[in-house]
């Protein structure tokens, strides 16, 4: 991760930034906004994997829109910071972890979902076949690994042992522990902890090694859902209407793309994205890729997929006052897949 401060204290230093940042880029788009957008995008990638925007200038989906690669992330809080800070112009991450950078003022909002759960693809909390740990109580005292803290892996985590019956103070004895997504399997093995967070192909390449099985899914928890959205901050909404439409709709089509060609024709082309990009990166991972996950059509946001973890946060104390609505959050304006008959 580019940062070593806790997910709290990282979401502090982001907002403490956040009026500089927003300033600055004001000042340097103040053009933009009587003239013409910005046609360039600034983001962070994931290492031997393709983001679905990366997907969709690949497919020529972007027009005349580019991406500019300013380096790799691991979690979505981080990526999500770094958009609010003007560090890159989007991010994606968990709709909680978006939940808790807005409510802490953030100038963001979600404009598609990126990311989600199925029957194909999910995320899974494994452990050694040898393992006792069967059911919400015997992770008490245990290390659970995963890819970032504050997001998903850790929200599905407590909610799961909340309905099983754990006390908040029992909750608290879970040790979670922040490990890159291509090092949790490894430490799983070498028993530096006890249960692995494992998601999309990570997951299957460590399934197909065998010696491990599932506890639980957040699909088996929850059914399929969006989970995570990409994000701009608000000025540069304002300033560049139609690059961010063109954005959004492109990774739209995407989705859909990857929903309805053949398995092999998607992984085929993801490996030829990650060798054209030159990077040095190992190609095997897409090897194991099923689905996106997306929920709905064109990755169109839903109330429900922020109101599960706006709950969630409240009910935890994590959000102070009144709950913020949904609605407030994310916006379908710039994406054709949310109107009738869009996305041609």
């Amino acid at each position: 991760m580019p940062s070593t401060l806790s997910p709290r204290r990282a979401l502090t230093a982001a907002v403490a930034l956040l009026t500089l940042a927003t300033a600055t880029a004001t000042a340097c788009g103040a053009d933009a906004a009587g003239g013409a957008q910005t046609r360039e995008l600034r983001y962070q990638g994931s290492v031997a994997q393709v983001t679905l925007p990366e997907l969709a200038a690949d497919l020529g989906y972007l027009g005349d829109v580019r991406l500019n690669w300013i380096g790799n992330v691991t979690g979505g809080p981080a990526d999500i910071q770094a958009t609010a800070t003007g560090q890159s112009d989007f991010g994606g991450a968990f709709n909680g972890a978006i939940v808790k950078l807005q409510a802490a003022n953030a100038p963001i909002t979600a404009v598609v979902s990126y990311y989600g759960s199925d029957a194909q693809t999910f995320q899974g909390y494994y452990v050694l076949d040898d393992s006792p740990i069967r059911g919400p109580r015997d992770l008490i005292g245990k290390r659970v690994g995963m890819n970032t803290l504050g997001a998903h892996a850790e929200a599905v985590l407590r909610t799961w042992l909340a309905r099983g019956g754990l006390t908040a103070a029992e909750i608290g004895k879970v040790e979670l522990v922040a490990l890159p997504p291509v090092n949790t399997e490894q430490s799983l093995r070498a028993r530096q902890i006890d249960v692995a967070v494992l998601g999309g192909v990570i997951r299957d390449k460590a399934v197909a090694g065998g010696g491990i099985r599932t506890v639980f899914t957040d699909y088996e928890l929850l059914g399929a859902f969006s989970a995570g959205s990409y994000v701009f901050r608000d000025d540069f909404l304002t300033r560049n209407p139609d690059t961010v439409r063109t954005f959004v709709t492109g990774v739209g089509k995407a989705i859909e793309w990857a929903r309805t060609q053949p398995r092999e024709t998607v992984v085929a082309r993801l490996k030829t994205v990650i060798s054209k990009r030159g990077r040095n990166e190992d190609t095997t991972l897409v090897d194991y890729w099923k689905s996106s996950g997306v929920a709905e059509p064109g990755g169109v946001i839903t109330d429900r997929e922020f109101a599960t973890w706006i709950d969630w946060l409240a009910d935890t104390g994590e959000l102070k006052g009144e709950r913020p609505k949904p609605s407030d959050l994310y916006t379908n304006r710039f994406n054709t897949f949310a109107a009738p008959g869009g996305g041609a």
